[in-house]
């Protein structure tokens, strides 16, 4: 990235900024599992569930479109998080067509526990960076987390 004068807004590279972040998020999950006893979800399945965790009480169709998947995929990959006792699915007393979807105590027990497990493992890579690199880090993670959740308003 070039320098630019004070008061010139800064061109991100949204190719390395992509690119980055799914390298981090890979990395960040296959090494954070290895220590938790947790079996590791395939990619889809833990999108789906943090998605019902986020959203307690949305349907299979708000996941879908959340997500931008085929309703038929994602009913699917809910029942396996049925079975797995991490999605319990509610139906609604006056439709009883209508079902909610809620992230179990066991989704939310493994969810602090990967968690924390993410969180060592940024902790010690970070941890290899200059002072200076882990300010900027830390200055970075309010917008960081805003892009996050502009990102998951739905489609």
């Amino acid at each position: 990235m070039e320098n630019v004068g004070a008061g010139e807004a800064q061109v991100v590279d949204h190719l390395a900024l992509a690119v980055a972040l799914l390298d981090i998020s890979a990395d960040v999950r296959r090494k954070s599992h290895e220590n938790t006893g947790v079996r590791p979800l395939p990619n889809g399945l833990l999108e789906i569930l943090r998605v019902i965790e986020s959203h307690p009480g949305i349907t299979v169709a708000e996941v879908a479109n959340r997500l931008g998947r085929q309703f038929s995929n994602v009913s699917v990959q809910v029942r396996e998080l049925v079975t797995g006792n991490l999605v319990t699915r509610t139906r609604d007393a006056a439709d009883k067509r209508y079902v909610t979807l809620h992230p179990t105590a066991e989704s939310q027990r493994i969810k602090n526990l990967l968690e924390a497990a993410w969180a060592e493992s940024l902790a010690a890579a970070s941890s290899k960076l200059l002072p200076a690199e882990r300010e900027q880090i830390a200055a970075s993670l309010p917008v960081l987390q805003r892009l996050a959740s502009i990102l998951d308003e739905p489609a």
